[in-house]
């Protein structure tokens, strides 16, 4: 027997992740870097159990359900030749020119609201339906959007400072953790971490070394080598260089 709700909810969430990431990879944003807003617009919305997992598959700090993403994302219309063009092929380029300088959103909601859009400044007799045009979908500027007929996920690329310095921090643990394994330490060896880099990691590893610590089970985080350091290794990180030390305590 199968829960035909629960399945319908997974096949929801798998697609809302999939969008997810590909928004990502379009944004050219890495997973550790962490993104302020997603905006989900879908038939259901999901409850925040699933809501959180979103969030945690994609590293976002709000994930919301709308009714509109008209904010974020906008809508760009061309003629389709092959239904437009018998109809009213004596307009066909004044068509084309008016379906380019529509506002997106509005003739979107009208064509939804209608069935159809008019054009009266090329003729009143034009009304083009859905099967009339080829529509594609946009995002506006500091958005990335992905989505199909069902489901359309936005997300909020403008980064703060403090979600880049969060970003920071969680690569420098990734690194930390994969010294970890290099050395070939324990999974519960306390361990020691030295550092030097740029003017801006060092700012970020000062202000988040309680952060870094407790992640990387060390004791300590210092400016500057390791006396008897057990490993040591160059990371280039967000573009900024950065020298790493650990050893067991």
């Amino acid at each position: 027997w199968i829960d035909t709700d629960l399945e319908e909810k997974m096949k929801e969430l798998l697609k809302i992740v999939v969008f997810g990431r590909a928004c990502r990879n379009a944004a050219n944003i890495k997973n550790r870097q962490p993104i302020g807003a997603m905006y989900i617009k879908a038939e259901n919305a999901l409850d925040d159990f699933y809501t959180e997992i979103i969030r945690d598959e994609l590293n976002v700090k709000k994930a919301e359900f709308t009714d509109d993403v008209s904010a974020a994302t906008t809508y760009s219309f061309k003629p389709q030749l092959r239904t437009v063009g018998p109809k009213y092929g004596k307009f066909l380029k004044g068509i084309q020119e008016a379906l380019a300088s529509l506002d997106g959103n509005k003739a979107y909601a009208d064509l939804k609201a209608n069935g159809y859009i008019t054009l009266p400044e090329v003729d009143a007799s034009i009304k083009l339906a859905e099967e009339d045009l080829l529509i594609t979908q946009e995002s506006q500027q500091g958005f990335v959007s992905d989505g199909d007929n069902e489901v359309t996920v936005v997300l909020d690329t403008n980064l703060t400072e403090e979600l880049i310095e969060e970003g920071f921090v969680r690569e420098v643990i990734s690194k930390l953790q994969t010294m970890r394994k290099e050395a070939d330490f324990e999974v519960m060896d306390h361990i020691l971490v030295g550092y030097e880099g740029t003017a801006k990691i060092e700012g970020i590893m000062e202000a988040h070394a309680s952060d870094i610590t407790s992640d990387v089970l060390a004791d300590s985080i210092t400016h500057g080598p390791l006396a008897d350091a057990e490993y040591d290794k160059d990371w280039k990180i967000n573009g900024e260089d950065v020298h790493l030390y650990i050893k067991r305590k």
